[in-house]
């Protein structure tokens, strides 16, 4: 279960210093309007857990961005919209973004910058010198790094939020998915990311592809 008390402390910590001190408006109704979102009855995978997995996950990579509260903000609307049977919902947070950080008091570059990091999430794709970027793509993929367990449970959440998908299609969909991101030359591009995450996404990817791979079999 989720500490609503502790996320809403870490949005005041994230917010708070992005828009240079200013104490209006009110930032709690910002924080509380966000939690309904990942709190939506439709999502398994993008859920509060996913969003403090990935605010964690900032934290741990933080050295590494130029402006970690920027990158702190923009995991907070990385998802904020999520519709799993549409295509725009990067673009649609990505907007939220721009709405929300503007009323919120955020300076024009900073929402900028937070809604440019929000739609770099469609790619995960970040430039060589794109530092922040960075930070936000490794954290967002982190969960392919994640022990077995952790992993399997994982999958059957993705599983879960697309379930008015048939099987077949499904698993042909998730393993053009793996191997897009298998055939990229690397997942992680922080330099903790490629040293403790890369090689066990790769190996947790790799196994996840040969199982759906497999034959069903019939009376298990």
């Amino acid at each position: 279960m989720a500490d609503l008390d502790a996320l809403r402390s870490r949005w005041l910590r994230a917010l708070l210093p992005a828009r240079d001190g200013a104490r209006d408006p009110d930032p709690y109704p910002y924080a509380d309007a966000l939690l309904r979102r990942w709190s939506e009855p439709l999502r398994r995978y993008h859920t509060l857990a996913h969003l403090t997995a990935v605010l964690d996950h900032v934290d741990l990579l933080a050295e590494h961005a130029r402006d970690p509260d920027a990158v702190r903000l923009a995991a907070w609307f990385h998802d904020a919209v999520y519709r799993p049977d549409r295509s725009e919902n990067e673009e649609r947070s990505a907007r939220l973004a721009e709405r929300a950080l503007t009323e919120a008091g955020v300076p024009a570059g900073r929402t900028a910058e937070v809604a440019r990091l929000v739609r770099l999430t469609v790619t995960h794709a970040p430039a060589a010198d794109d530092r922040d970027g960075q930070v936000l793509c490794d954290a967002d993929l982190a969960v392919l790094a994640s022990p077995p367990s952790a992993y399997a449970a994982y999958t059957a959440a993705v599983r879960e939020e697309y379930h008015f998908v048939p099987d077949d299609a499904f698993r042909r969909g998730r393993a053009t998915i793996l191997r897009r991101l298998l055939d990229l030359p690397r997942l992680f591009h922080t330099p903790y990311g490629q040293r403790e995450w890369e090689a066990t996404a790769r190996h947790n990817l790799t196994g996840e592809l040969e199982m759906l791979s497999l034959p069903d079999t019939p009376g298990l």
